[in-house]
């Protein structure tokens, strides 16, 4: 059975044996674990997910490979396909309670950030987050303050996982061969937030504000939030620009911010 790939839904079919030895290899999935396969494709993955004796539930959009899926694998007991969006799915449904889920896909390259953003709600029932992204999104998730490439993702990924390049994919790895880099990404939810944010819907918006204008100063970027003075009390030097702020420099305006506008 062929399948075509579909350029609206961003499908890119992994067919490298190194790369998905690799990937195995580093997942490290076992029997007992509850895995989660994110766009499985033709089931590159999906197999040997399956053969460690894990519970997988896999997420399609794609109805010709949601078929595909369930006749290919229909004697494998421990596999649940959900003909569904991603990016409107509740993967918090899936966890029983006090059950950790592992979390495994590449990712349509046109998807990647807003789908990470909506996992990033249910953090609380993941063990890991395994993917294949654009490198320049894995690059831009694990960048360091300072770097060109440190932005708006890099603070907010950062906030709720640790980041780790595991490493690069080429792309011939893939059907269609795409015309940029792949890498692969583990995504650990923190057990403790490494910073307080008294709120997270104002600490996104100070930090979209703070890179939404890179080239300027924070004294001039966030001056409609907080004053020079304030920024300098804080011993924050003004003068720097949002690639140079780190994290807990960000929470620590932010909460500065919040104290100021409850008082």
């Amino acid at each position: 059975m062929t399948h075509t790939a579909r350029k609206r839904f961003g499908q890119n079919f992994l067919h490298d044996h190194s790369i998905i030895y690799n990937i195995l290899a580093s997942a490290h999935p076992q029997a007992g674990e509850h895995w989660v396969e994110i766009g499985p494709g033709l089931g590159a993955l999906t197999l040997p997910l399956l053969e460690s004796g894990a519970k997988l539930d896999v997420v399609e959009l794609d109805r010709d490979l949601v078929s595909r899926l369930q006749k290919q694998f229909a004697g494998h007991i421990n596999l649940t396909v959900h003909s569904a969006d991603a990016l409107n799915f509740d993967f918090a449904a899936l966890a029983q309670a006090g059950e950790k889920l592992r979390i495994i896909g590449n990712l349509p390259y046109n998807i990647s950030t807003p789908l990470m953003f909506h996992l990033l709600e249910t953090t609380d029932c993941v063990e890991d987050m395994l993917f294949m992204l654009q490198k320049e999104v894995v690059d831009r998730i694990c960048a360091e303050p300072g770097s060109k490439k440190y932005g708006r993702l890099s603070v907010m990924m950062q906030y709720y996982c640790e980041t780790e390049l595991l490493f690069d994919v080429p792309p011939e790895s893939f059907d269609p061969i795409p015309q940029v880099m792949s890498a692969i990404v583990r995504l650990t939810p923190h057990a403790q937030p490494p910073v307080d944010i008294p709120d997270m819907k104002s600490f996104s918006q100070l930090v979209t504000q703070a890179f939404s204008q890179r080239r300027k100063t924070i004294r001039n970027s966030l001056k409609n939030f907080i004053a020079e003075q304030q920024i300098l009390d804080l011993g924050i030097d003004a003068n720097l620009r949002a690639e140079s702020i780190s994290l807990a420099e960000f929470a620590l305006l932010s909460a500065h911010i919040q104290a100021n506008t409850a008082s």
